[in-house]
Protein backbone atom coordinates (compact mmCIF):
# COMPACT_ATOMS: atom_id res chain seq x y z
CA UNK A 1 0.00 0.00 0.00
CA UNK A 2 1.77 3.61 -0.76
CA UNK A 3 1.60 6.05 1.74
CA UNK A 4 -0.13 8.91 1.21
CA UNK A 5 2.08 12.31 0.86
CA UNK A 6 3.18 14.48 2.95
CA UNK A 7 0.58 17.81 3.72
CA UNK A 8 1.66 20.88 1.98
CA UNK A 9 2.41 23.48 4.66
CA UNK A 10 1.17 27.22 4.12
CA UNK A 11 1.87 30.54 5.58
CA UNK A 12 -0.47 32.94 5.99
CA UNK A 13 0.63 36.37 6.13
CA UNK A 14 -2.19 39.09 6.73
CA UNK A 15 -1.50 43.22 7.02
CA UNK A 16 -2.91 45.72 6.41
CA UNK A 17 -3.08 47.42 2.11
CA UNK A 18 0.80 49.14 2.32
CA UNK A 19 2.10 47.19 5.98
CA UNK A 20 4.46 45.25 3.69
CA UNK A 21 3.06 42.04 2.85
CA UNK A 22 4.47 41.62 -0.78
CA UNK A 23 7.47 43.16 -0.47
CA UNK A 24 8.30 40.28 2.74
CA UNK A 25 6.95 37.79 0.08
CA UNK A 26 8.98 38.84 -2.44
CA UNK A 27 12.22 38.74 -0.48
CA UNK A 28 10.94 35.25 0.76
CA UNK A 29 10.76 34.05 -2.64
CA UNK A 30 14.18 35.49 -3.99
CA UNK A 31 15.98 33.94 -0.77
CA UNK A 32 14.00 30.48 -0.32
CA UNK A 33 17.50 28.34 -1.20
CA UNK A 34 15.58 25.98 -3.79
CA UNK A 35 12.44 25.46 -1.68
CA UNK A 36 10.06 25.42 -3.90
CA UNK A 37 7.06 27.95 -3.62
CA UNK A 38 3.63 28.84 -4.52
CA UNK A 39 1.75 32.05 -3.64
CA UNK A 40 -1.93 32.61 -3.15
CA UNK A 41 -2.22 36.36 -3.66
CA UNK A 42 -5.46 38.17 -2.71
CA UNK A 43 -5.41 41.79 -2.70
CA UNK A 44 -8.52 42.99 -4.63
CA UNK A 45 -7.48 47.00 -4.04
CA UNK A 46 -4.83 46.76 -6.48
CA UNK A 47 -5.91 43.56 -8.96
CA UNK A 48 -3.00 42.34 -10.81
CA UNK A 49 -0.23 45.05 -8.73
CA UNK A 50 0.75 42.26 -6.53
CA UNK A 51 0.85 39.41 -8.66
CA UNK A 52 3.15 41.29 -11.47
CA UNK A 53 5.24 42.38 -8.24
CA UNK A 54 5.90 39.14 -7.19
CA UNK A 55 6.24 37.85 -10.94
CA UNK A 56 8.92 39.91 -11.43
CA UNK A 57 11.38 38.10 -8.75
CA UNK A 58 12.62 35.67 -11.47
CA UNK A 59 12.80 32.96 -9.27
CA UNK A 60 13.43 29.48 -10.52
CA UNK A 61 11.49 27.94 -8.13
CA UNK A 62 8.77 29.84 -8.45
CA UNK A 63 7.05 30.07 -11.66
CA UNK A 64 4.56 32.42 -13.04
CA UNK A 65 1.92 29.62 -12.98
CA UNK A 66 2.69 29.13 -9.44
CA UNK A 67 1.48 32.73 -8.70
CA UNK A 68 -2.50 32.44 -8.34
CA UNK A 69 -4.24 36.18 -8.06
CA UNK A 70 -7.71 35.71 -6.35
CA UNK A 71 -9.38 38.93 -7.44
CA UNK A 72 -13.13 38.32 -6.21
CA UNK A 73 -12.84 40.24 -3.03
CA UNK A 74 -11.76 39.19 0.22
CA UNK A 75 -10.78 35.62 0.35
CA UNK A 76 -12.35 35.07 4.49
CA UNK A 77 -15.41 35.84 2.22
CA UNK A 78 -15.03 33.45 -0.75
CA UNK A 79 -12.94 30.63 0.92
CA UNK A 80 -15.63 28.12 -1.22
CA UNK A 81 -15.77 29.78 -4.32
CA UNK A 82 -12.16 31.03 -5.03
CA UNK A 83 -9.57 29.47 -2.18
CA UNK A 84 -10.59 26.40 -3.04
CA UNK A 85 -10.29 26.10 -6.36
CA UNK A 86 -6.65 28.15 -6.01
CA UNK A 87 -5.37 25.10 -3.92
CA UNK A 88 -6.83 22.76 -5.88
CA UNK A 89 -4.92 24.27 -9.24
CA UNK A 90 -1.63 24.79 -7.12
CA UNK A 91 -1.64 21.14 -5.69
CA UNK A 92 -2.38 19.72 -9.31
CA UNK A 93 1.11 21.12 -10.30
CA UNK A 94 4.22 19.25 -11.13
CA UNK A 95 7.05 18.93 -9.39
CA UNK A 96 4.80 19.24 -6.15
CA UNK A 97 5.40 22.27 -4.36
CA UNK A 98 7.05 22.32 -0.94
CA UNK A 99 5.06 25.62 0.75
CA UNK A 100 2.48 27.87 0.10
CA UNK A 101 3.00 31.38 0.72
CA UNK A 102 -0.75 33.35 0.90
CA UNK A 103 -0.92 36.78 1.34
CA UNK A 104 -4.54 37.82 2.30
CA UNK A 105 -6.33 41.23 1.32
CA UNK A 106 -5.92 43.91 4.11
CA UNK A 107 -9.48 43.58 5.48
CA UNK A 108 -9.43 39.92 5.63
CA UNK A 109 -9.96 38.04 9.10
CA UNK A 110 -7.94 35.29 9.34
CA UNK A 111 -10.13 32.81 11.45
CA UNK A 112 -12.29 31.88 8.91
CA UNK A 113 -9.75 31.44 6.14
CA UNK A 114 -7.76 28.81 8.86
CA UNK A 115 -11.19 26.93 9.89
CA UNK A 116 -11.41 26.12 6.02
CA UNK A 117 -8.10 23.95 6.43
CA UNK A 118 -10.42 21.76 8.71
CA UNK A 119 -12.82 20.74 5.89
CA UNK A 120 -12.57 17.46 4.32
CA UNK A 121 -11.31 18.24 0.85
CA UNK A 122 -8.58 20.33 2.19
CA UNK A 123 -7.51 19.04 5.47
CA UNK A 124 -5.86 15.74 4.27
CA UNK A 125 -4.17 17.74 1.69
CA UNK A 126 -2.95 21.19 3.07
CA UNK A 127 -1.99 22.10 6.58
CA UNK A 128 -1.53 25.68 8.24
CA UNK A 129 2.42 25.48 9.06
CA UNK A 130 1.92 29.80 11.05
CA UNK A 131 -0.05 32.99 10.40
CA UNK A 132 2.42 35.90 10.18
CA UNK A 133 1.01 38.97 10.94
CA UNK A 134 2.41 41.97 9.34
CA UNK A 135 2.58 45.31 11.55
CA UNK A 136 3.71 49.09 10.14
CA UNK A 137 6.11 50.33 12.29
CA UNK A 138 5.57 53.88 11.85
CA UNK A 139 1.81 53.78 11.48
CA UNK A 140 1.50 52.35 14.73
CA UNK A 141 4.09 54.62 16.55
CA UNK A 142 1.70 57.16 15.49
CA UNK A 143 -1.40 55.62 16.69
CA UNK A 144 -2.67 54.47 13.58
CA UNK A 145 -3.20 50.52 12.66
CA UNK A 146 -2.77 51.31 9.04
CA UNK A 147 -0.57 53.76 6.93
CA UNK A 148 -3.41 54.11 4.80
CA UNK A 149 -7.04 54.38 6.24
CA UNK A 150 -8.62 56.65 3.24
CA UNK A 151 -6.95 53.72 0.69
CA UNK A 152 -8.16 51.08 3.23
CA UNK A 153 -11.56 52.05 3.13
CA UNK A 154 -11.61 52.73 -0.58
CA UNK A 155 -10.79 48.75 -0.89
CA UNK A 156 -13.50 48.11 1.29
CA UNK A 157 -16.18 50.21 -1.35
CA UNK A 158 -14.24 48.35 -4.39
CA UNK A 159 -14.72 44.60 -3.25
CA UNK A 160 -18.63 43.91 -3.49
CA UNK A 161 -18.12 40.07 -1.70
CA UNK A 162 -16.89 41.75 1.69
CA UNK A 163 -19.59 40.35 4.34
CA UNK A 164 -18.14 41.97 7.06
CA UNK A 165 -17.86 45.94 8.15
CA UNK A 166 -15.65 45.83 11.00
CA UNK A 167 -13.89 48.74 12.34
CA UNK A 168 -9.92 48.61 11.39
CA UNK A 169 -8.72 48.23 14.75
CA UNK A 170 -11.00 45.05 15.40
CA UNK A 171 -9.67 43.95 12.17
CA UNK A 172 -6.01 44.49 13.61
CA UNK A 173 -6.95 42.80 16.55
CA UNK A 174 -8.58 39.56 14.77
CA UNK A 175 -5.25 39.64 13.02
CA UNK A 176 -2.66 39.21 16.14
CA UNK A 177 -5.29 37.18 18.24
CA UNK A 178 -5.06 34.38 15.47
CA UNK A 179 -1.24 35.43 14.57
CA UNK A 180 2.00 32.97 15.37
CA UNK A 181 4.77 35.50 14.77
CA UNK A 182 4.34 39.60 13.99
CA UNK A 183 6.85 41.39 11.47
CA UNK A 184 7.43 44.73 12.51
CA UNK A 185 7.91 46.28 9.00
CA UNK A 186 9.75 49.57 7.96
CA UNK A 187 11.46 49.26 11.29
CA UNK A 188 14.71 51.56 10.14
CA UNK A 189 11.98 54.32 10.23
CA UNK A 190 11.70 53.98 13.87
CA UNK A 191 13.62 55.95 16.51
CA UNK A 192 13.89 54.18 20.36
CA UNK A 193 11.40 55.75 21.44
CA UNK A 194 9.10 54.85 18.43
CA UNK A 195 9.98 51.40 18.44
CA UNK A 196 9.05 50.95 22.17
CA UNK A 197 5.88 52.55 21.49
CA UNK A 198 5.05 50.10 18.64
CA UNK A 199 5.91 47.07 20.65
CA UNK A 200 4.31 47.79 23.94
CA UNK A 201 0.88 48.22 21.58
CA UNK A 202 1.78 44.82 19.59
CA UNK A 203 1.99 43.24 22.95
CA UNK A 204 -1.03 45.06 24.21
CA UNK A 205 -3.29 43.31 21.69
CA UNK A 206 -1.23 39.43 21.49
CA UNK A 207 -3.40 36.96 23.94
CA UNK A 208 0.22 34.96 24.37
CA UNK A 209 3.64 34.85 24.13
CA UNK A 210 4.36 35.76 19.97
CA UNK A 211 7.66 36.29 18.53
CA UNK A 212 7.68 39.79 17.28
CA UNK A 213 10.65 40.44 14.80
CA UNK A 214 11.93 43.80 12.84
CA UNK A 215 12.43 43.98 9.07
CA UNK A 216 13.63 46.68 6.89
CA UNK A 217 12.15 46.45 3.55
CA UNK A 218 10.81 43.11 3.86
CA UNK A 219 14.43 41.59 4.77
CA UNK A 220 13.92 38.64 6.70
CA UNK A 221 15.61 35.00 6.46
CA UNK A 222 12.78 32.90 5.09
CA UNK A 223 14.07 30.31 8.07
CA UNK A 224 12.26 32.78 10.61
CA UNK A 225 8.89 31.76 8.67
CA UNK A 226 8.72 28.97 6.93
CA UNK A 227 8.74 25.42 8.69
CA UNK A 228 6.88 26.20 11.92
CA UNK A 229 4.87 23.40 11.38
CA UNK A 230 2.33 24.61 13.89
CA UNK A 231 -1.14 22.99 12.43
CA UNK A 232 -2.87 26.07 13.21
CA UNK A 233 -6.02 24.42 12.22
CA UNK A 234 -5.93 22.15 15.20
CA UNK A 235 -5.64 25.16 17.55
CA UNK A 236 -7.61 27.35 15.58
CA UNK A 237 -10.80 27.85 18.25
CA UNK A 238 -8.66 28.52 21.06
CA UNK A 239 -7.78 32.07 19.39
CA UNK A 240 -10.92 34.24 19.98
CA UNK A 241 -11.73 36.84 18.29
CA UNK A 242 -14.21 39.56 18.18
CA UNK A 243 -16.16 37.83 15.73
CA UNK A 244 -16.53 34.19 18.18
CA UNK A 245 -19.68 35.43 19.37
CA UNK A 246 -21.29 36.54 15.95
CA UNK A 247 -20.62 32.91 14.70
CA UNK A 248 -21.93 31.11 17.14
CA UNK A 249 -25.24 32.34 16.16
CA UNK A 250 -24.82 32.51 12.92
CA UNK A 251 -27.82 30.32 12.02
CA UNK A 252 -30.20 32.04 14.66
CA UNK A 253 -30.04 35.69 13.06
CA UNK A 254 -30.15 34.15 9.23
CA UNK A 255 -32.35 32.30 6.56
CA UNK A 256 -30.90 30.38 3.81
CA UNK A 257 -32.97 28.22 0.91
CA UNK A 258 -32.23 27.03 -2.18
CA UNK A 259 -34.02 28.47 -5.54
CA UNK A 260 -34.25 25.87 -8.36
CA UNK A 261 -35.45 27.73 -11.82
CA UNK A 262 -35.40 26.02 -15.32
CA UNK A 263 -33.24 27.26 -18.06
CA UNK A 264 -33.04 31.37 -18.32
CA UNK A 265 -32.98 33.04 -21.66
CA UNK A 266 -29.99 35.05 -21.22
CA UNK A 267 -27.28 36.12 -17.59
CA UNK A 268 -29.05 39.71 -18.32
CA UNK A 269 -32.88 38.73 -17.67
CA UNK A 270 -31.85 36.73 -14.85
CA UNK A 271 -29.75 39.23 -12.84
CA UNK A 272 -32.49 41.90 -13.30
CA UNK A 273 -34.74 39.49 -11.07
CA UNK A 274 -31.83 38.79 -8.67
CA UNK A 275 -31.66 42.97 -8.29
CA UNK A 276 -35.44 43.17 -7.86
CA UNK A 277 -35.57 40.35 -5.74
CA UNK A 278 -32.38 41.91 -3.50
CA UNK A 279 -34.15 45.34 -3.31
CA UNK A 280 -37.83 44.38 -2.51
CA UNK A 281 -36.99 41.52 0.11
CA UNK A 282 -33.91 42.05 1.21
CA UNK A 283 -32.24 39.59 0.19
CA UNK A 284 -28.46 39.78 1.84
CA UNK A 285 -26.58 37.14 -0.90
CA UNK A 286 -27.31 35.16 -3.28
CA UNK A 287 -25.09 32.94 -5.23
CA UNK A 288 -25.85 29.82 -7.44
CA UNK A 289 -25.21 28.75 -11.35
CA UNK A 290 -27.71 28.55 -14.20
CA UNK A 291 -28.20 27.26 -17.56
CA UNK A 292 -29.07 29.47 -19.98
CA UNK A 293 -30.78 28.04 -22.76
CA UNK A 294 -28.32 27.38 -26.02
CA UNK A 295 -24.93 27.93 -23.82
CA UNK A 296 -22.60 24.81 -23.47
CA UNK A 297 -21.40 27.01 -20.52
CA UNK A 298 -22.29 27.14 -16.92
CA UNK A 299 -23.16 30.59 -15.38
CA UNK A 300 -21.62 31.94 -12.32
CA UNK A 301 -24.42 34.24 -10.20
CA UNK A 302 -23.63 36.46 -7.44
CA UNK A 303 -24.97 39.17 -5.86
CA UNK A 304 -24.10 40.74 -2.60
CA UNK A 305 -27.54 42.91 -1.56
CA UNK A 306 -28.68 44.68 -5.37
CA UNK A 307 -25.22 44.37 -6.80
CA UNK A 308 -25.48 41.29 -9.24
CA UNK A 309 -22.20 39.89 -10.79
CA UNK A 310 -22.63 36.92 -13.45
CA UNK A 311 -19.52 35.09 -15.52
CA UNK A 312 -19.45 31.71 -17.50
CA UNK A 313 -16.98 29.73 -15.36
CA UNK A 314 -16.86 26.17 -17.06
CA UNK A 315 -18.14 24.17 -19.79
CA UNK A 316 -20.73 21.42 -18.22
CA UNK A 317 -19.38 17.90 -17.95
CA UNK A 318 -20.82 15.43 -20.18
CA UNK A 319 -23.87 13.46 -18.78
CA UNK A 320 -23.96 16.55 -15.89
CA UNK A 321 -27.35 17.63 -15.06
CA UNK A 322 -27.74 21.37 -16.71
CA UNK A 323 -29.88 23.22 -13.73
CA UNK A 324 -30.81 26.69 -12.24
CA UNK A 325 -29.73 26.52 -8.47
CA UNK A 326 -29.44 29.66 -6.06
CA UNK A 327 -28.32 29.59 -2.70
CA UNK A 328 -30.33 32.73 -1.13
CA UNK A 329 -29.29 34.08 2.27
CA UNK A 330 -31.58 37.02 4.10
CA UNK A 331 -32.42 38.03 7.68
CA UNK A 332 -34.36 35.57 9.87
CA UNK A 333 -38.11 35.65 8.62
CA UNK A 334 -37.01 36.44 4.77
CA UNK A 335 -39.92 35.73 2.87
CA UNK A 336 -39.03 32.71 0.83
CA UNK A 337 -42.59 32.55 -1.52
CA UNK A 338 -42.17 36.15 -2.18
CA UNK A 339 -38.45 35.64 -3.29
CA UNK A 340 -39.38 32.53 -5.49
CA UNK A 341 -41.95 34.41 -7.31
CA UNK A 342 -39.77 37.73 -8.35
CA UNK A 343 -36.63 35.34 -9.51
CA UNK A 344 -39.19 33.11 -11.49
CA UNK A 345 -40.70 35.85 -12.70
Amino acid sequence: MTASPARVPCTIVTGFLGAGKTTLIRHVLQNAHGTRLAVIVNEFGDVGIDGELLRGCGVENCADEDIVELANGCICCTVADDFVPALDKILAREPRVDHILIETSGLALPKPLVQAFQWPGVKSRVTVDGVVAVVDGPALAEGEVTGDRAALEAQRAADESLDHDDPVEEVFEDQLACADLVILSKSDRLDEAARARVLAAVKAHLPRAVKIVPSEGGRIDPGVLLGLGLAVEEDIENRRTHHDGELDHEHDDFDSFVVELPAIASPDDLAARVEAAARAQHVLRLKGFAHVEGKPMRLLVQAVGARVSHHYDRAWEPGEARTTRLVVIGLKGLDRAAVETLLAA
